[in-house]
């Protein structure tokens, strides 16, 4: 087997994974945090994509394109958080669920109506179109690699943020007992609203990496929400390392497993079959990993440490 070509589909699943663990670190957040969930999360990844493509396409350079984006993302974040989602803490998991769908709903309408049916796209970024050698021969896109680096600058952040803070230290003690951090004097509404907003950013910043590569489109949050929520699962709800990792895993699963289940297959069954299956079975192979999980370890593979 060529190696260049399987290291260059690892990096693929690198590159995919960084992207799900972007959205992932927000639900996760808040999810493990504030106990809510959220549905719509995978709508502010579709609005920073679209706000990077109109930005991107006013000034005529991506980098500014997505500077002006985050703060208009983390603005919606914030209006929507205290407009419509903050009565819905105290609610049960089915009112959140319910609401957060309706929400989907009116984000999908929003969008068309502003920006039309039809989508945005956004010429490659002229600044990273080119490939990068690298050890071994392997030539790879350099915009991929932009991204693989990106998740693992915000990783980073994340672990200084989270773990070495004292606003980090008030999300932690806010994740573990929030009456009596708020009989403490902390505003726990506005230690919410903060963890939103990062939440909100996280989403919107993935949407805007993956803009360049396949667009702006409406409903374009829902299914990669669905594996964010399977990532949060494997990795542990509430986790950051583990949503780091379990997002890596998805990513070099589906990426291997689209590039060389079906050869695999072959030694199998006919090359028809192995045609039909692979694909299939690349497809259920995450699904198949999570329901392991919660067979043999519910609480996945790296939960937080409890406080």
């Amino acid at each position: 087997m060529n190696t260049a070509l399987v290291m260059e589909h690892v990096l693929n699943g690198f590159q995919l994974g960084m992207l799900l663990f972007l959205l992932a670190a927000g639900l996760t957040l808040i999810l493990g945090i504030m106990d809510f969930v959220n549905l719509a999360h995978g709508s502010l990844y579709m609005v920073g994509a679209f706000f990077a493509a109109t930005f991107t396409k006013l000034t005529g350079n991506f980098g500014l394109g997505i500077l002006l984006a985050v703060p208009a993302v983390l603005l919606v974040g914030l209006v929507v958080e205290i407009v419509a989602l903050r009565t819905l803490y105290a609610r049960n998991h089915l009112d959140q669920v319910l609401a957060t769908f309706g929400l989907v709903l009116f984000f999908n309408e929003l969008v068309q109506i502003i920006w039309g049916p039809q989508g945005l796209v956004i010429p490659f970024p002229s600044a990273f179109d080119f490939t990068v050698t690298l050890p071994g021969g392997i030539t790879y896109p350099a915009y991929r690699l932009l991204i693989i680096g990106m998740g693992f600058v915000v990783a980073f952040g994340l672990y200084l943020l989270v773990g070495r803070t004292r606003l980090g230290m008030l999300i932690r003690a806010g994740a573990s007992n929030r009456d009596m951090v708020g009989a403490l004097g902390v505003d726990i509404k506005l230690l919410f609203t903060f963890v939103f907003g990062i939440g909100a950013v996280l989403a919107g910043l993935a949407g805007m990496l993956y803009l360049p590569i396949g667009g702006a489109y409406i409903g374009m949050g829902e299914l990669i929400l669905i594996n964010a929520l399977v990532v949060i699962v494997i990795g542990g709800i509430g986790s950051i390392r583990g949503a780091f990792i379990a997002s890596i895993i998805m990513g070099l699963i589906d990426a291997l497993g689209r590039a060389f289940l079906e050869d695999f297959l072959n030694f199998f069954m006919t090359e028809g079959a192995a045609e039909t299956a692979g694909p299939a079975l690349s497809a259920m192979s995450v699904y198949i990993l999570m329901a392991a999980i919660l067979v043999f370890r519910p609480q996945g593979l790296f939960p937080p440490r409890s406080r």
